[in-house]
């Protein structure tokens, strides 16, 4: 059981137990739920209402309710977590995994292997992701442990993915400002067209091969297929993302990797950083283009500063 405590500040003498809460980053939806399916909250150990002002010093203090029970079944699903607390999980999926149940996809997925791993540990709880990345995309998502953390973690998360496209970028940064829509009657493709939602996403060229080049790229916004429809319209369509015209002559999957979460802790805001290293598919094609020299993933920016 997960238990949050506050020390009330000078500033907030007198203030309603809700206000306060809420200045504190909890959500009127937790505060209604620990209410009600919750044991309430407290003042030094003494019950206290949401409508009841709270005193400087005071430690106010709550259990977050349990979780509901969650129909996504556990089965075992390779995945690694690359960082873990009470709070957060960074999970590190495959391509080939979708991140959740699906029509298409109904199980073997990152949440059927988060459950599984849960049990596994003789703990119980629900898959709670902040992010998600395409079934063929590799790399990082982010899971809030509690929802407590879910609305602070989606508030605070930057990404930065790296993609090998096709053909000769000009080394250095650059931006795709372009909008993106449906591509006509189709579920899934996406394109680039002037009645589209508006579409940032602000790239650095790390490296450049024979055919190929190894892209950093940061989204300013979040629509589908962003990087994968961008890089397509300036003319270097993914490696092997047959969907906007790549090849996969030498990759099997559209070679992007979400390489790097920067996220604050959603108790204590500190910073945190989790790093994923290239994956042996996107590996392997960037030794055979001589991608890997000149650049480390350590010095990649991630986060506002990431973005010009």
């Amino acid at each position: 059981m997960t238990v949050l405590r506050y020390t009330v500040p000078p500033e907030n003498e007198g203030c309603k137990l809700g206000l306060f809460l809420r200045m504190q980053g909890v959500t009127a939806g937790l505060i209604k739920s620990v209410k009600h399916d919750g044991s309430g909250f407290f003042a030094d150990d003494a019950p206290l209402h949401t409508n009841q002002p709270v005193h400087a010093g005071q430690c106010i203090s709550f259990a977050l309710p349990p979780e509901h029970d969650t129909s996504v079944t556990p089965q075992p699903v390779p995945f690694s977590i690359a960082y873990e607390d009470e709070f957060a999980a960074v999970l590190n999926k495959p391509a080939g995994i979708a991140v959740h149940p699906t029509l298409n996809y109904p199980d073997g997925t990152l949440a059927n292997g988060w459950l599984y791993h849960l049990q596994q540990e003789g703990c119980t709880g629900i898959f709670r992701p902040v992010n998600r990345i395409d079934k063929n995309t590799s790399g990082l998502v982010l899971c809030a442990q509690n929802a407590f953390a879910a609305p602070l973690l989606a508030a605070s998360a930057h990404k930065c993915y790296l993609a090998i496209v096709q053909g000769a970028m000009p080394l250095g940064r650059g931006r795709v400002e372009a909008p993106i829509a449906r591509r006509g009657d189709s579920i899934i493709g996406r394109c680039v067209r002037e009645d589209g939602k508006y579409s940032l996403t602000e790239y650095q060229v790390l490296a450049v091969g024979r055919s190929h080049s190894l892209v950093a790229c940061w989204l300013c916004t979040g629509r589908t297929h962003q990087i994968r429809v961008h890089m397509a319209y300036i003319g270097h369509p993914l490696a092997g993302d047959t969907l906007y015209g790549g090849s996969d002559a030498v990759i099997a999957r559209h070679a992007l990797h979400c390489a790097i979460l920067h996220f604050a802790h959603p108790l204590t805001g500190k910073p945190i950083r989790v790093e994923c290293p290239l994956p042996a598919d996107m590996a392997a094609l960037a030794e055979t283009e001589n991608l890997l020299d000149g650049w480390q993933l350590s010095s990649l920016p991630c986060g506002e500063d990431a973005l010009t």
